[in-house]
């Protein structure tokens, strides 16, 4: 017998509210460059975007049973992710269970794994990140762990992390350091916007980033005109 608990701590609502309001670059760079899941893991639709906490599960390749189960017990909000051996062939969530989570009132869906029926995906809007698209079904017979730490796209994601998703990727934020990201992808984006306010006002980008200092630190010496 295998026994699984569904029990995790969740962050604070204000701080997922907060960091939903960033890009998963800023947050990316705010928490020094880290959390970043692999490239390959995209959108379905450029459109979409997500952020919540993750319900964590475990899945054999080709074999969607835990990942059914997970969409059973997450709660509305939660953004299930799915590791599944990053295998490429195999269309293990579609249409039918996309409408299963929204009805749930579900986050999202983090995969890297195969997903399928896109064009209805797009159509109803249910956020779905995946490792690829294939149409090949899959198999209910593997049991395995859930709400438990996962890898997935080379970064370790625990049940309750903050998993936020966008046109240009996923990245994680651990749950306990949520508030603090929250702040430092705000500080981020007001430096940026004064950079940009700069740039605008006629300033250079040598000025803006010291690549005079840098580069002669280096040793590249630039003969002009």
């Amino acid at each position: 017998m295998i026994r699984v608990s569904t029990k995790f701590d969740r962050p604070d609502t204000a701080f997922v509210e907060r960091l939903a309001g960033y890009s998963s670059a800023t947050i990316h760079e705010a928490q020094g460059r880290l959390g970043a899941l692999d490239s390959s893991i995209k959108p379905v639709d450029r459109r979409m975007s997500l952020c919540g906490p993750a319900f964590t599960v475990q899945c054999a390749p080709r074999d969607n049973l835990m990942l059914q189960t997970a969409i059973e017990y997450a709660r509305p909000g939660d953004v299930i992710v799915v590791s599944a051996g990053e295998y490429s062939e195999a269309g293990s969530f579609g249409d039918v269970l996309a409408n299963a989570c929204r009805a749930k009132g579900l986050g999202g869906l983090v995969t890297d794994t195969g997903v399928r029926d896109t064009e209805d995906l797009r159509a109803l809007g249910f956020p779905v990140f995946s490792y690829s698209v294939c149409i090949k079904g899959t198999v209910k017979e593997t049991v395995g762990p859930m709400c438990q730490p996962v890898s997935i796209g080379g970064q370790l994601v625990r049940p309750g992390d903050v998993i936020r998703g966008d046109a240009d990727g996923v990245v994680v934020v651990r749950r306990e350091d949520a508030g603090a990201v929250a702040v430092a992808s705000r500080e981020r984006v007001d430096a940026e916007a004064g950079y940009i306010a700069a740039y605008r006002a006629g300033k250079s980008v040598a000025e803006i980033c010291g690549l005079e200092s840098l580069l002669v630190a280096k040793g590249l010496v630039i003969d002009g005109e």
